[in-house]
């Protein structure tokens, strides 16, 4: 992975001496250092404007206000400005110089911060892609669900960290064997065969990609297989024509968002990743690619960071389109005269409990307000839609 080898390929030429200044293109700055300068400064822009929007937009929802889908977003967000403003500034400064200039200290610990962010967001992915699951297969209480986001997120943290500290050990400043000026920070010297370069390798990409994808894709796979289940189980017409119906909006809102996330994710990261394998078991073919479509599949995943931000405000714009028709996400009044052509899908919130937002601020509003929601529970109450037979309990 990109994780594991410096930018600028090591090439020991046997007549390089230090008073010979006609070095390779690789040790030497070329138009695909500036490329990838120009490549990284606008991916930089980008995601740094997105995710800052984000975060801003989610912190400042008050208490229980924030959803716990928008709570781990916002982890996400920080893991994509890890990516931006550590990695991005690291790979534009280096394509820069070529060579390495600031110490060994700085080698090892940029080498660590370069892959922290990237580790980090594939661990959040899958914490949202967990509690997707539980909170749509294995529901509980309020408490313990949160409790459970809590303790998934750290272990996000710490896994990240723990899987990144490798690079401390592996990445040092080498001076070239006969350009002695000329020093990298590389893994060179340290793994000796490439045996041991692609045991790290595959180290690095398991954690960073094949393990999250794995687990992503029980997780949704398990998702999608219950929908269909209770969508053939219920005899309602409206569960006929959609077996999302008894997830209800909010829920069913947030699970299209997190996939689609998900999704922009394994899209960003594929074709880099089916590089690197292809890298490590046949060198010798895949050295004959373009260099400059190897370093373009990684800036190609790293757009991951911009994608995000712009999936969130796709998701949030409809959101508020559908609340100003009153369609829904317009408070409880507003979903409620919805409801009566879906049947069931307040029900779950007002059974539940999930609404205790709107339901707590209910004693704020006028008297026919309070009677019309009131009437529209009754109506679902008395409407006989059997739901009452499922664990509804609506988690967004």
């Amino acid at each position: 992975m990109e994780a594991s080898a410096a930018p600028p390929m090591w090439v020991l030429p046997s007549n390089a001496s230090d008073g010979d200044l006609q070095l390779p293109r690789d040790m030497t700055f070329n138009s695909g250092h500036v490329v990838s300068i120009a490549c990284y400064s606008a991916l930089m822009v980008a995601s740094a404007a997105g995710n800052l929007t984000v975060l801003t937009i989610i912190l400042r929802q008050r208490g229980r206000a924030r959803s716990r889908v928008n709570h781990m977003l916002m982890h996400l967000a920080i893991a994509d400005l890890l990516v931006t403003f550590l990695m991005m500034p690291l790979q534009i400064a280096w394509a820069a110089t070529v060579s390495w200039r600031a110490g060994d200290l700085l080698c090892r610990l940029m080498a660590v911060c370069r892959v922290f962010g990237l580790f980090l967001s594939s661990f959040v992915l899958v914490c949202i892609s967990m509690d997707r699951y539980f909170a749509i297969l294995r529901p509980m209480s309020l408490s313990q669900v949160d409790r459970r986001g809590r303790i998934m997120l750290t272990a996000a943290w710490v896994m990240s960290f723990l899987c990144s500290m490798p690079q401390a050990m592996v990445f040092s400043v080498q001076s070239h064997p006969t350009v002695t000026w000329y020093e990298q920070c590389i893994t060179w010297g340290v793994l000796t065969s490439h045996r041991a370069e692609v045991l790290y390798a595959i180290f690095s990409s398991s954690f960073m990609y094949g393990i999250p994808l794995l687990i992503i894709i029980f997780a949704y796979g398990s998702i999608v297989a219950e929908i269909f289940r209770r969508s053939r189980r219920t005899g309602d017409d409206v569960f006929r024509r959609s077996g999302l119906g008894f997830l209800g909006r909010a829920k069913t809102r947030s699970l299209k968002m997190t996939l689609v996330i998900v999704l922009v994710f394994f899209m960003c990261w594929t074709p880099y990743n089916i590089m690197s394998v292809w890298y490590w078991f046949d060198r010798e073919s895949a050295e004959r690619v373009d260099e400059r479509i190897r370093s373009g599949l990684f800036i190609f995943a790293c757009t991951n960071s911009c994608m995000n931000p712009i999936v969130y405000g796709v998701f949030n714009v409809r959101r508020r389109d559908s609340a100003a028709r009153g369609t829904g996400g317009g408070g409880v009044a507003g979903r409620c005269e919805s409801t009566q052509n879906h049947q069931g899908a307040i029900l779950n919130h007002s059974l539940q409990g999930q609404d205790h937002l709107h339901l707590s601020s209910c004693n704020k509003w006028q008297n026919g307000g309070m009677k019309r929601i009131l009437n529209c529970f009754n109506w679902q109450l008395m409407a006989g839609t059997g739901m009452e037979n499922h664990p509804l309990r609506t988690l967004n």
